[in-house]
């Protein structure tokens, strides 16, 4: 008997489809259309003989053979990033593509001089940058370098812890003004939903102060400050950035997470890795004032 011919892209959809569990979680995942999911799948199942999937009204169920042939090309997938990080992390040529992720507040008010040093020192790389509070699978080559905000970046990774932070109290000149006139008088307060109550600094300077909002993103509560809802306590870096906001010393500065870049071991002597450090580097040891108090 002829033996099978398979191909990588179907193999690879079948993984990612056993994964996700249906032709639309599949196709967003891999990029293509539900159709070409569908396809490819059944190429594979004719290839090989083999029915892969019962299709049901809840998506896609692996049979033994599917869910045999996604652990296989789940070896075969991580055989081929641990190859394209060590080819990255051989390559001195200062062309190709480099991938950034970072957190958005931190590209918007910390990064972009860097990103733009480093656009006019290496014009023929192709710098691409993911804004995002996701953690990037590096050993999955989502991104080349990150940037962490974390006490412990990952025992895997390579990495320099670029900076401390602190956090302090910020908020718009009319707050600020009616906490300078009335230190004891009651404040409002915008936080994230994870502080369920104000620090004990902030109830005993000013008793029957309350939290008015929670909210889930940074972003969105930087502009409730901005907007006059509340006080927030935030990186220091990211208050002293935003327009309209004043530090109000409510609030003494507080230890926060410090700030890291990171990348996986075999991508980090690249050339183009290297050459991003030695602008950033000097960079934000310049401006480490900038992260506290």
């Amino acid at each position: 008997m002829a033996q099978a011919k398979t191909h990588w892209d179907d193999l690879e959809t079948v993984l990612v489809l056993v994964q996700r569990g249906s032709l639309a979680a599949a196709s967003a995942e891999l990029g293509i259309s539900y159709t070409t999911v569908a396809r490819r799948v059944a190429r594979i199942e004719a290839a090989t003989g083999q029915a892969l999937f019962v299709r049901s009204g809840d998506g896609y169920l692996p049979t033994e053979a599917g869910l045999t042939m996604a652990h296989h090309a789940a070896d075969m997938q991580s055989a081929q990033h641990a190859m394209m990080r060590a080819l990255t992390g051989q390559d001195q040529a200062l062309t190709g593509k480099l991938t950034i992720t970072a957190p958005q507040l931190m590209i918007a008010h910390v990064l972009c001089p860097v990103l733009q040093a480093f656009r006019q020192a290496h014009p023929e790389v192709e710098l691409e940058v993911k804004g995002t509070n996701t953690l990037l699978d590096l050993d999955r080559r989502e991104a080349d370098l990150a940037f962490r905000i974390s006490r412990a970046p990952g025992d895997n990774l390579t990495g320099l812890r670029l900076a401390e932070q602190e956090t302090a109290s910020f908020a718009t000149q009319a707050w600020a003004d009616r906490f300078a006139a009335d230190p004891k008088a009651p404040l409002d307060w915008v936080a994230y939903v994870t502080h369920k109550t104000l620090p004990d600094q902030v109830m005993q300077t000013a008793p029957g102060s309350r939290i008015q909002y929670h909210f889930d993103d940074m972003v969105v509560m930087a502009g409730a400050a901005q907007a006059g809802l509340g006080i927030a306590r935030m990186p220091i870096f990211l208050g002293r950035a935003l327009p309209g906001l004043v530090q109000v010393p409510i609030l003494s500065p507080q230890p926060y997470a410090d700030i890291w870049l990171v990348a996986h071991p075999d991508v980090w002597p690249s050339a183009r890795v290297r050459a991003f450090r030695d602008i950033l580097v000097p960079y934000i040891k310049a401006h480490r004032s900038d992260f506290v108090g």
